[in-house]
Protein backbone atom coordinates (compact mmCIF):
# COMPACT_ATOMS: atom_id res chain seq x y z
CA UNK A 1 0.00 0.00 0.00
CA UNK A 2 2.79 2.31 0.97
CA UNK A 3 4.63 1.48 -2.14
CA UNK A 4 1.76 2.06 -4.33
CA UNK A 5 0.61 5.87 -2.12
CA UNK A 6 4.82 6.97 -3.21
CA UNK A 7 4.41 6.00 -6.99
CA UNK A 8 0.89 7.22 -6.95
CA UNK A 9 2.99 11.07 -5.58
CA UNK A 10 5.84 10.79 -6.77
CA UNK A 11 3.88 10.36 -10.59
CA UNK A 12 1.39 13.64 -9.15
CA UNK A 13 4.73 15.37 -8.54
CA UNK A 14 6.34 14.95 -12.01
CA UNK A 15 2.75 15.75 -13.72
CA UNK A 16 2.68 18.72 -12.06
CA UNK A 17 6.34 19.58 -12.98
CA UNK A 18 5.41 19.36 -16.08
CA UNK A 19 2.67 21.39 -16.21
CA UNK A 20 4.74 23.74 -14.51
CA UNK A 21 6.78 24.25 -16.98
CA UNK A 22 4.35 23.54 -19.66
CA UNK A 23 6.62 20.68 -21.02
CA UNK A 24 4.63 20.30 -24.69
CA UNK A 25 5.02 24.23 -25.47
CA UNK A 26 8.58 24.50 -24.30
CA UNK A 27 9.31 21.28 -26.83
CA UNK A 28 7.94 23.06 -29.66
CA UNK A 29 9.72 26.81 -28.72
CA UNK A 30 13.19 24.19 -28.77
CA UNK A 31 12.97 22.47 -32.00
CA UNK A 32 12.70 25.99 -34.05
CA UNK A 33 16.21 26.30 -32.47
CA UNK A 34 17.10 22.95 -33.16
CA UNK A 35 15.97 23.17 -36.61
CA UNK A 36 17.61 26.57 -37.03
CA UNK A 37 21.08 25.27 -36.14
CA UNK A 38 19.85 22.17 -38.64
CA UNK A 39 19.80 24.63 -41.13
CA UNK A 40 22.54 26.76 -40.74
CA UNK A 41 25.29 24.60 -39.31
CA UNK A 42 25.90 22.41 -42.33
CA UNK A 43 30.23 21.61 -42.44
CA UNK A 44 30.70 22.49 -39.13
CA UNK A 45 27.24 20.21 -38.02
CA UNK A 46 27.98 18.45 -34.01
CA UNK A 47 25.69 16.54 -32.17
CA UNK A 48 27.33 17.57 -28.82
CA UNK A 49 26.49 21.19 -29.87
CA UNK A 50 23.10 20.19 -31.21
CA UNK A 51 22.19 17.95 -27.61
CA UNK A 52 23.62 21.20 -25.58
CA UNK A 53 21.67 23.63 -27.58
CA UNK A 54 18.14 21.14 -26.97
CA UNK A 55 19.22 20.78 -23.44
CA UNK A 56 20.19 24.21 -22.50
CA UNK A 57 17.15 26.03 -24.36
CA UNK A 58 14.84 23.51 -22.78
CA UNK A 59 15.77 24.67 -19.46
CA UNK A 60 15.67 28.08 -20.16
CA UNK A 61 11.98 27.82 -21.42
CA UNK A 62 11.19 25.43 -18.37
CA UNK A 63 12.58 28.33 -15.77
CA UNK A 64 10.64 30.89 -17.74
CA UNK A 65 7.52 28.95 -18.14
CA UNK A 66 7.78 28.29 -14.19
CA UNK A 67 8.74 31.98 -13.12
CA UNK A 68 5.73 33.07 -15.09
CA UNK A 69 3.34 30.20 -13.47
CA UNK A 70 4.89 31.89 -9.79
CA UNK A 71 4.23 34.83 -10.48
CA UNK A 72 0.98 35.00 -12.55
CA UNK A 73 -0.88 32.30 -9.39
CA UNK A 74 -3.78 34.49 -8.30
CA UNK A 75 -4.74 35.58 -11.82
CA UNK A 76 -4.19 31.99 -13.16
CA UNK A 77 -7.26 31.03 -10.54
CA UNK A 78 -9.36 33.39 -12.13
CA UNK A 79 -9.08 31.27 -15.12
CA UNK A 80 -10.68 28.40 -16.60
CA UNK A 81 -8.26 27.37 -18.47
CA UNK A 82 -5.60 27.85 -16.06
CA UNK A 83 -6.92 27.66 -12.71
CA UNK A 84 -5.50 24.07 -12.09
CA UNK A 85 -1.73 24.65 -13.01
CA UNK A 86 -0.14 23.72 -9.73
CA UNK A 87 0.90 26.62 -8.11
CA UNK A 88 -2.75 28.07 -8.98
CA UNK A 89 -4.08 25.08 -7.27
CA UNK A 90 -1.99 25.19 -4.35
CA UNK A 91 -0.52 21.82 -4.86
CA UNK A 92 3.26 23.58 -5.30
CA UNK A 93 4.04 25.81 -3.24
CA UNK A 94 5.38 29.02 -4.88
CA UNK A 95 8.72 29.21 -2.90
CA UNK A 96 8.91 25.82 -4.88
CA UNK A 97 8.16 27.07 -8.63
CA UNK A 98 10.62 29.65 -7.82
CA UNK A 99 13.58 27.15 -6.56
CA UNK A 100 12.55 24.96 -9.38
CA UNK A 101 12.43 28.36 -12.06
CA UNK A 102 16.07 29.48 -10.68
CA UNK A 103 17.41 25.98 -10.76
CA UNK A 104 16.41 25.45 -14.48
CA UNK A 105 17.96 28.55 -15.21
CA UNK A 106 21.00 28.31 -13.80
CA UNK A 107 21.57 24.82 -15.57
CA UNK A 108 19.94 26.46 -19.13
CA UNK A 109 22.52 28.88 -19.37
CA UNK A 110 25.32 26.83 -18.38
CA UNK A 111 24.52 24.73 -20.91
CA UNK A 112 24.70 27.39 -23.44
CA UNK A 113 27.57 28.91 -23.12
CA UNK A 114 29.49 25.73 -23.14
CA UNK A 115 27.83 26.80 -26.87
CA UNK A 116 28.76 30.00 -27.07
CA UNK A 117 28.87 33.30 -25.08
CA UNK A 118 26.50 35.08 -26.56
CA UNK A 119 24.24 32.30 -26.76
CA UNK A 120 23.96 32.10 -22.87
CA UNK A 121 22.84 35.91 -22.70
CA UNK A 122 20.62 35.53 -25.21
CA UNK A 123 19.40 32.97 -23.15
CA UNK A 124 19.27 34.84 -19.88
CA UNK A 125 17.68 38.07 -22.20
CA UNK A 126 14.72 35.57 -22.95
CA UNK A 127 14.51 34.14 -19.24
CA UNK A 128 14.07 37.71 -17.88
CA UNK A 129 11.92 39.47 -21.04
CA UNK A 130 9.49 37.22 -20.30
CA UNK A 131 9.55 36.53 -16.88
CA UNK A 132 9.44 40.11 -15.81
CA UNK A 133 8.77 42.47 -19.06
CA UNK A 134 6.07 40.28 -20.67
CA UNK A 135 4.30 38.76 -17.77
CA UNK A 136 3.47 41.61 -16.04
CA UNK A 137 2.60 43.63 -19.12
CA UNK A 138 -0.15 41.50 -19.85
CA UNK A 139 -2.56 43.00 -17.29
CA UNK A 140 -1.82 46.77 -18.87
CA UNK A 141 -1.53 46.69 -22.47
CA UNK A 142 -1.94 44.63 -25.76
CA UNK A 143 1.47 46.03 -26.58
CA UNK A 144 2.69 42.65 -24.45
CA UNK A 145 2.45 40.35 -27.62
CA UNK A 146 4.91 42.02 -29.33
CA UNK A 147 7.39 42.28 -26.75
CA UNK A 148 6.82 38.80 -25.70
CA UNK A 149 6.81 38.37 -29.34
CA UNK A 150 11.10 38.90 -28.97
CA UNK A 151 11.83 36.11 -26.11
CA UNK A 152 9.66 34.16 -28.14
CA UNK A 153 11.90 34.32 -31.39
CA UNK A 154 15.35 34.29 -29.27
CA UNK A 155 15.08 30.44 -29.61
CA UNK A 156 16.32 31.08 -33.26
CA UNK A 157 19.14 33.50 -32.56
CA UNK A 158 20.35 31.18 -30.29
CA UNK A 159 20.25 28.37 -32.90
CA UNK A 160 21.71 30.65 -34.98
CA UNK A 161 24.98 31.88 -32.76
CA UNK A 162 25.30 28.13 -32.03
CA UNK A 163 25.43 27.26 -35.71
CA UNK A 164 27.72 30.27 -36.98
CA UNK A 165 29.24 31.62 -33.96
CA UNK A 166 27.77 35.67 -34.79
CA UNK A 167 24.35 37.25 -35.92
CA UNK A 168 24.60 36.60 -39.69
CA UNK A 169 21.97 38.01 -42.27
CA UNK A 170 20.49 34.51 -42.62
CA UNK A 171 20.31 33.97 -38.61
CA UNK A 172 18.29 37.67 -38.49
CA UNK A 173 16.29 36.47 -41.08
CA UNK A 174 14.74 33.37 -39.74
CA UNK A 175 14.55 35.17 -36.75
CA UNK A 176 12.07 38.01 -38.19
CA UNK A 177 10.06 35.18 -40.05
CA UNK A 178 9.28 33.53 -36.40
CA UNK A 179 8.54 36.93 -34.44
CA UNK A 180 6.41 37.36 -37.09
CA UNK A 181 4.61 33.85 -36.70
CA UNK A 182 3.86 34.48 -33.21
CA UNK A 183 1.15 37.21 -33.84
CA UNK A 184 -1.30 35.24 -36.02
CA UNK A 185 -0.60 32.52 -33.32
CA UNK A 186 -1.09 34.38 -29.96
CA UNK A 187 -3.94 37.09 -31.25
CA UNK A 188 -5.98 33.25 -32.41
CA UNK A 189 -4.95 32.16 -28.90
CA UNK A 190 -6.19 35.38 -27.08
CA UNK A 191 -9.28 35.67 -29.52
CA UNK A 192 -10.64 32.20 -27.76
CA UNK A 193 -9.68 32.62 -24.17
CA UNK A 194 -10.84 36.48 -24.74
CA UNK A 195 -13.57 35.89 -21.51
CA UNK A 196 -11.02 34.25 -19.49
CA UNK A 197 -8.17 36.72 -19.87
CA UNK A 198 -10.81 39.62 -19.31
CA UNK A 199 -11.58 38.21 -15.90
CA UNK A 200 -8.47 38.04 -14.87
CA UNK A 201 -7.60 40.94 -15.47
CA UNK A 202 -5.33 40.46 -18.76
CA UNK A 203 -4.95 42.94 -21.87
CA UNK A 204 -3.68 40.83 -24.77
CA UNK A 205 -6.20 42.20 -27.21
CA UNK A 206 -8.37 45.33 -27.69
CA UNK A 207 -12.25 44.58 -27.56
CA UNK A 208 -15.30 45.80 -28.77
CA UNK A 209 -18.75 45.86 -26.53
CA UNK A 210 -16.92 42.89 -24.90
CA UNK A 211 -16.16 40.89 -27.32
CA UNK A 212 -12.39 40.71 -29.06
CA UNK A 213 -11.60 43.67 -32.13
CA UNK A 214 -12.79 41.76 -35.41
CA UNK A 215 -9.70 43.93 -36.89
CA UNK A 216 -7.50 41.28 -35.52
CA UNK A 217 -7.96 38.65 -38.13
CA UNK A 218 -6.79 41.40 -40.84
CA UNK A 219 -4.05 42.65 -38.52
CA UNK A 220 -3.02 38.42 -38.82
CA UNK A 221 -3.09 38.73 -41.89
CA UNK A 222 -0.82 41.56 -42.50
CA UNK A 223 1.98 39.94 -40.44
CA UNK A 224 1.21 36.61 -41.81
CA UNK A 225 2.27 38.57 -45.42
CA UNK A 226 4.94 40.67 -44.28
CA UNK A 227 6.84 37.22 -43.22
CA UNK A 228 7.53 37.44 -47.59
CA UNK A 229 10.32 40.23 -46.62
CA UNK A 230 12.62 38.38 -44.43
CA UNK A 231 11.44 35.09 -46.65
CA UNK A 232 12.75 37.01 -50.05
CA UNK A 233 15.57 38.24 -47.77
CA UNK A 234 16.57 34.67 -47.04
CA UNK A 235 16.19 34.09 -50.65
CA UNK A 236 19.12 36.09 -51.58
CA UNK A 237 21.75 35.30 -48.68
CA UNK A 238 21.07 31.42 -48.47
CA UNK A 239 20.45 30.73 -52.02
CA UNK A 240 17.47 28.07 -52.07
CA UNK A 241 16.31 26.78 -54.35
CA UNK A 242 13.23 28.18 -56.92
CA UNK A 243 10.96 25.17 -55.92
CA UNK A 244 11.39 25.44 -52.18
CA UNK A 245 11.26 28.46 -52.05
CA UNK A 246 7.80 28.58 -54.25
CA UNK A 247 6.54 26.44 -51.26
CA UNK A 248 6.85 28.21 -48.74
CA UNK A 249 5.33 31.58 -50.84
CA UNK A 250 2.07 29.36 -51.07
CA UNK A 251 2.83 28.32 -47.30
CA UNK A 252 2.53 32.13 -46.16
CA UNK A 253 -0.17 32.47 -48.48
CA UNK A 254 -2.03 29.48 -47.05
CA UNK A 255 -1.23 31.16 -43.60
CA UNK A 256 -2.67 34.39 -44.52
CA UNK A 257 -5.62 33.17 -45.69
CA UNK A 258 -6.28 31.09 -42.20
CA UNK A 259 -5.93 34.73 -41.19
CA UNK A 260 -8.32 36.59 -43.03
CA UNK A 261 -11.07 33.87 -42.64
CA UNK A 262 -10.72 35.39 -39.00
CA UNK A 263 -11.53 38.74 -40.00
CA UNK A 264 -14.59 37.77 -42.41
CA UNK A 265 -16.68 35.24 -39.60
CA UNK A 266 -14.98 37.11 -36.42
CA UNK A 267 -15.96 33.87 -34.26
CA UNK A 268 -14.50 31.27 -32.50
CA UNK A 269 -14.07 28.17 -35.23
CA UNK A 270 -12.37 30.33 -37.43
CA UNK A 271 -9.72 31.68 -34.70
CA UNK A 272 -9.76 27.98 -33.62
CA UNK A 273 -8.51 27.13 -36.97
CA UNK A 274 -6.23 29.86 -37.35
CA UNK A 275 -4.76 28.48 -34.32
CA UNK A 276 -4.31 25.03 -35.34
CA UNK A 277 -2.89 26.21 -38.62
CA UNK A 278 -0.09 27.95 -36.57
CA UNK A 279 0.50 25.35 -35.24
CA UNK A 280 1.62 23.27 -38.51
CA UNK A 281 2.93 26.56 -40.12
CA UNK A 282 6.72 26.63 -38.23
CA UNK A 283 7.77 23.32 -38.34
CA UNK A 284 6.37 23.10 -41.88
CA UNK A 285 8.51 26.10 -42.84
CA UNK A 286 11.64 25.52 -41.39
CA UNK A 287 10.95 21.51 -42.63
CA UNK A 288 11.11 23.38 -45.85
CA UNK A 289 14.59 24.90 -44.90
CA UNK A 290 16.31 21.78 -43.69
CA UNK A 291 14.82 20.21 -47.33
CA UNK A 292 16.61 23.53 -48.80
CA UNK A 293 20.09 23.43 -47.03
CA UNK A 294 20.15 19.48 -48.23
CA UNK A 295 19.57 19.66 -51.61
CA UNK A 296 21.72 23.37 -52.37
Amino acid sequence: MNTTKTSALSYALWADLGLLVKFKLSLMVVISSMMTYWVLAQDTFSWTDLALLSFGGLAVTFAANALNQAIERDYDKLMKRTAMRPVAAGRMPFSTAILFSGMFCLLGTSLLALLHPAAALLGMISFVMYGFVYTPLKRYSPIAIPVGAIPGALPVLIGGVAATGGFTPAVVCLFALQYLWQFPHFWSIAWLGHSDYMRAGFRLINDVDGEPDPKYGLYSAVYALLSAVPLIACKLTMALPAGIFAMMCLLILVYAAFAYQLYLHNNAAAARRLMFASFFYLPLLFGLFILGALNS
